[in-house]
């Protein structure tokens, strides 16, 4: 993944160095900050320092010229020993700086973003998890049914509808018709200053709408997966044991179908998280909110590569890490699958 991102994005047209400098045609000025940032070097050469940076054992040299110089305001971390001009060093990946942004580092700059994103897109998908699940088994146990008929509607238009649609249909809906009675505001992001400019705060009121917003797509798709999960798990031998024995509907289903029906739900929800922490970009940046997806827009806009390579990365791990947790959840879920 690392190598898809560094080449991708090194074979766009223009060059780093004027960007950064912006309307300055300095020749002087634009060899040093090429030379600072390793652009003077072959492309190679660059993805073996972007390789250097990201991973936690790196080499650096002890030249203060060289694009490896173990400078404190670049890298954060703990020399191990020397080699003739080398030192290893033990650190935390360094994700460079922005460009546009006077010479911020990306790992800030996620840092104030993704806290936002990762709340938006938990309470996206708990919404969806939880109004999932619950129509999904009022539809499986009203089966062909007016009510089972009108879920199916709801989950077919929420598949279908876009989310820049939804968002900018529920912004001017709630936000603006209906603001004397919702109280919600058309745009906002969790932490707006006070009325006097001196503080954040939190504004949780911001929340609701891009939260429902992202959550309709994947509340769609839980709907129908439980729907059609739960309908062959009551085709199971021992849940009609279970009713042969007497139990009632809802200790059946709360005991023994819910749960092995969860299985692929809990795939989905898995899918549709770690996606939220990147498709929130149409959402956040209809509702002004300040997130991951946001800030990906801006930096397209301004061809700041090191927030896009960084922001592609952080997501790509996230992927990884989900999928895992994932993997383990599984064995909770289903005592068939086992840890080999």
């Amino acid at each position: 993944m690392v190598t898809v991102i560094f080449f991708l994005f090194n074979v766009l047209p223009g060059d780093p160095a004027q960007m950064m400098m912006g309307q300055n045609e300095d020749s002087e000025q634009l060899a040093k900050v090429k030379a600072k940032y390793g652009f003077d070097k072959p492309v190679l050469t660059q993805y073996a320092y972007y390789i250097n940076d990201l991973s936690p054992l790196s080499f650096h040299s002890k030249n203060q010229e060289d694009y490896t110089f173990l400078a404190e305001n670049k890298y954060h971390g703990a020399q191990l020993f020397s080699v003739a001009n080398t030192t290893i060093v033990l650190k935390f990946p360094y994700l460079r700086e922005s460009f546009t942004k006077q010479g911020k580092k990306v790992t800030q700059v996620l840092g104030e973003t993704l806290p936002n994103t990762f709340v938006l897109a938990v309470s996206a998908i708990v919404i969806a998890m939880i109004l999932g699940v619950l129509l999904g088994i009022v539809s499986a146990l009203y089966k062909d049914q007016w009510l089972d008929k009108t879920i199916q509607i709801f989950s077919t238009l929420g598949m279908s509808v876009p989310s820049f649609f939804s968002a900018i249909l529920f912004a001017w809906f709630f936000g603006y018709i209906l603001h004397e009675y919702t109280n919600l505001e058309m745009t906002g992001s969790l932490y707006e200053l006070d009325d006097f400019g001196e503080a954040m705060h939190i504004k949780w009121k911001n929340l609701v709408l891009p939260a429902i917003v992202l959550g309709i797509r994947p509340l769609a798709v839980v709907i129908q997966l439980m729907r059609n999960s739960l309908l062959e798990v009551f085709n199971q031998d021992y849940i009609r044991t279970a009713r042969a024995k007497g139990l009632s509907e809802f200790k059946i289903i709360k005991r023994h179908a819910v749960k092995n029906a969860l299985n692929p739900v809990v795939t989905a929800i898995s899918g549709w998280f770690a996606s939220m922490l990147a498709g929130a970009v149409f959402v956040e940046y209809i509702f002004g909110w300040n997130g991951l997806g946001k800030e990906i827009v801006n930096s397209l806009n301004t061809l700041d590569l090191p927030v896009i390579m960084g922001a592609v990365l952080v997501i790509a791990t996230l992927f990884v890490i989900i999928n895992i947790i994932v993997d383990l959840i599984y064995v909770w879920l289903d005592p068939k699958v086992k840890l080999q």
